[in-house]
């Protein structure tokens, strides 16, 4: 089974081997929708049967807890103690839980340990109380409340709402007869808030005075509570104290107690004060047999932290192997030259590595400013206390502001607290002393805060991975414009493609470190699906076709900006409908696009700061080419799109035959075309998949998808925990050839052949270059002939770009 389950309970074998796969359903409120649909937890239950037959192992669900009001997808939630009413409650989650028993299936809950929705404060009421009540609530202690007297509002809970500081004078006292909860609220607007018990009387600045938090404008670099990366609505808690854990899991602890899930997903483990500590206690709570997965973004050169205890991450770290794996490094030189003439950027990973450091010091010093003020106190705060290496009184507030932006910057992890990380501190505050000389002091109170390893260590932490966060995945990917396939979650953009061994190598670690990890291809979360990234990949077997094109729609048709141009161009390309056409629904779908990808660069427009004219001019650049730009991105992705399909197959082939527990995001078994959020939220048309119709039309992706989770289901020891074996490829071709086996105990049983390049390679050229397979006859799925020995690629991959294969004797 591998390192990841050792220790594991008796019983986790058997539920691994019914988890053979999962498939991630969106759970939605009709609440959330205009129209008023919605997906629930009986609307899943409906879905049963279909993904039984389909070849699931378990149903894997969205967040079910109480969300904020019309959330559309649960992350934010307000009442952890409830699964939420709208989507069917504790009941609904029953009904599911014996349906899915009757066909075989097992359940994955998603869980939100780090923080809760409060951007209605009246929707939460722990948060109502702990407003209301300050200190003397219960709750207070739960949020990661900053309520020092130096934090900028005097010690209350700084709460950025206003429009401006001139708006405190719009706030309103509502009556306890005239207010919704039935005590006096102050309301700003839309927006309500608790009364302390006995603050009511004067005016309604006087009473918002008397408060325990302050409303404060939202430019202002004050904030009253840890938060969710930037997201002031999504307030942290506080989950190394164990009354919090327990009242936050005491919903999670009944599900394990009538046993209604078969595994844990844990949302954003690193935001919380003690990652490792978490999910010790978050183990002991579900016991030894039930699968626990984090979602943690593992750094290309990083490893999960063993000391956690869990059985793996969601599956970006593999979602980035398939990527590259699919892309030809031969061209990255033509691409690099493209980037850099349209964007001034190559693209390459030394300077991306410098944009991201640079990245980080903004983040840090503008977007985290209250968070970087907050953690420079608790540094002085331990050197006072004579944890410090240096006097906190020699040291300037700019100095070790400085000190402290250039660690985050240099951090190449999210957090690097962990164990296993352990020297990576140490090391970036010794360059720095060597680099900066005039920060020594400064430096050395940091050294000596982090030496500790209490709150600053903590704090540092948190900070470093919101900053790495929204400076690369937030920002920088949405300005790289070499290849934007690969600007993916997790994902590393500077590097240009895989050698086939390299992958195998990375895949049989995968094997024996993680085996029970979850394999992603598409998520809630992907910033483009995964047969649109399938489909931009193939660019780089085509560079100086895609050169050309480039060229021929610039010149027809000048971009707003050509960086913003190059980079949306390639997402025009990779959604472009083939066959068919351009629809209004795609030009809605591109304009919402445009206005979060500009607005996340942050270089033209931002959020904070919209330029209505640059993304007016972007949006009619987009109808010119879905308009009059057709006659040449028409061409163009017709000549594209069979080498993106086969793309599609082989990534999900190896997706779902790799180690681990692939997903299948809802929808995917057949093409997509989904872009970020909330695109890839859509509603699914299931009718079709349910009735039979796309199975009887001999959908290749769905049968593909179909034939290998059943494989899967029917073979769970070998795929579940089994070896990555590469097997011997030999010819011209060879290197073009992903094949490998899955076995246990030295003998295979499932194998899997593909090839690559298909825009450039076709299956005659493999002619010559021959796999050997292990011996026994083996069946090629599904339906091929019997095959043995060594086998000639150009004639078994002539009809498909991949192909399943299982051993017979």
């Amino acid at each position: 089974m591998g390192d990841a389950a050792n220790g594991a309970g008796s019983g986790l074998r058997a539920r691994v081997d019914a988890l053979s796969s999962t498939y991630r359903l969106q759970l939605r409120t009709p609440a959330s929708d205009p129209d008023g649909r919605g997906f629930t937890l009986a609307d899943a239950e409906q879905l049963v049967p279909y993904l039984a037959d389909l070849g699931v192992g378990a149903v894997y669900l969205s967040p079910v807890l109480t969300a904020t009001p019309g959330s559309t997808h649960g992350y934010d939630v307000v009442d952890p103690t409830e699964v939420s009413p709208e989507l069917g409650g504790i009941d609904a989650l029953r009904s599911l839980r014996a349906a899915c028993r009757a066909h075989g299936l097992g359940l994955i809950a998603d869980i939100v340990p780090n923080h809760l929705g409060v951007d209605e404060p009246a929707a939460n009421p722990w948060w109502w109380d702990a407003l209301r009540r300050g200190p003397d609530s219960e709750y207070h202690r739960f949020f990661d409340f900053d309520t020092e007297k130096a934090n900028g509002a005097d010690g209350r809970i700084a709460i950025p709402v206003l429009g401006s500081p001139e708006d405190v004078a719009d706030l309103v006292v509502v009556a306890p007869e005239d207010s919704p909860s039935g005590e006096a609220e102050l309301h700003f607007y839309d927006h309500r808030f608790p009364v302390a018990p006995g603050t009511g009387d004067g005016t309604a600045q006087e009473v918002h005075d008397r408060q325990h938090y302050r409303l404060t404008h939202w430019r202002e670099p004050l904030l009253g509570y840890r938060r969710f990366f930037t997201v002031t609505g999504l307030a942290g808690l506080r989950q190394e104290d164990p009354e919090v854990f327990d009242a936050t899991h005491a919903e999670v602890r009944r599900w394990c107690e009538e046993d209604l899930v078969d595994g844990i997903r844990v949302d954003h483990p690193d935001g919380l004060s003690d990652p490792v500590g978490y999910a010790h206690r978050l183990r002991d709570l579900v016991g030894p047999d039930r699968l626990v997965l984090v979602e943690k973004i593992l750094a290309p050169d990083e490893v999960l932290e063993p000391a956690m205890g869990v059985d793996g991450t969601t599956g970006y770290d593999a979602l980035r192997l398939i990527d590259q794996l699919l892309v030809d490094a031969s061209g990255e030189a033509r691409l690099s030259e493209l980037a850099a003439r349209y964007s001034g950027d190559p693209g390459d990973e030394d300077r991306i590595h410098a944009q991201s450091a640079e990245l980080k010091r903004q983040i840090a010093a503008e977007d985290l400013a209250p968070e970087l003020a907050r953690l420079a106190r608790v540094v002085r705060h331990e050197a006072a206390a004579g944890h410090g290496g240096s006097t906190s009184d020699d040291v300037e507030e700019g100095d070790l502001r400085e000190a402290l932006i250039s660690v985050i910057a240099r951090t190449p992890f999210y957090r690097a607290d962990y164990p296993v990380l352990r020297g990576t501190l140490p090391a970036i505050v010794d360059g720095l002393r060597r680099d900066r000389p005039e920060l020594a002091p400064a430096l050395r109170l940091v050294a000596g805060a982090l030496a500790r390893g209490g709150e600053a260590s903590t704090r540092l932490a948190q900070v470093t991975g919101a900053a790495t966060a929204k400076a690369d995945e937030d920002r920088l990917f949405y300005r790289l414009g070499r290849l934007v396939s690969l600007n993916e979650v997790g994902g590393s953009p500077g590097r240009m493609g895989m050698a086939v061994e390299a992958f195998h190598l990375a895949m049989a670690e995968r094997a024996r470190a993680t085996p029970l990890a979850m394999t992603a291809l598409s998520t809630h979360d992907t910033k483009r699906g995964e047969d649109v990234r399938a489909r931009i990949s193939v660019l780089s077997q085509v560079p100086d076709a895609w050169a050309d094109l480039v060229s021929r729609v610039f010149e027809a048709h000048p971009p707003p900006a050509e960086d913003a141009g190059y980079f949306l161009l390639q997402i025009v390309v990779g959604v472009w409908p083939e066959p068919g056409g351009p629809t209004d629904e795609l030009r809605s779908r591109l304009h919402d696009y445009a206005d979060k990808a500009l607005r996340e660069a942050a270089v033209h427009t931002r959020w904070t700061d919209q330029n209505a004219e640059f993304e007016s001019a972007a949006h009619e650049w987009i109808d010119t080419l879905l308009g009059s730009g057709s006659a040449l991105i028409g061409p163009f992705v017709e000549r594209i799109a069979p080498a993106g399909r086969d793309n599609a197959l082989v990534a999900k082939a190896v997706q779902l035959l790799s180690p681990g527990v692939p997903d299948v995001y809802q929808g995917t078994e057949v093409w997509e075309d989904s872009l970020v959020d909330p695109d890839n939220r859509r509603f699914v048309d299931y009718g079709p998949l349910r009735s039979g119709a796309v199975a009887r039309a001999g959908h290749p992706k769905f049968a593909l998808v179909r034939e290998v989770l059943r494989i899967r289901r029917s073979h769970p020891a070998d795929l579940v925990g089994g070896a990555h074996v590469p097997l011997p490829v030999h010819g011209p071709a060879a290197a073009d050839v992903v094949a490998f086996t899955r076995s246990v105990d030295g003998r295979a049983a499932v194998g899997l052949i593909a090839r690559r390049r298909t825009a450039v390679l076709s299956a005659g050229d493999l002619g010559g270059t021959t796999a050997l397979l292990p011996e026994g006859t083996w069946a090629v799925r599904p339906g091929g002939a019997p095959i043995s020995g060594r086998v000639d690629l150009g004639e078994l991959l002539s009809a498909f770009p991949v192909v399943v294969i299982v051993r017979e004797d």
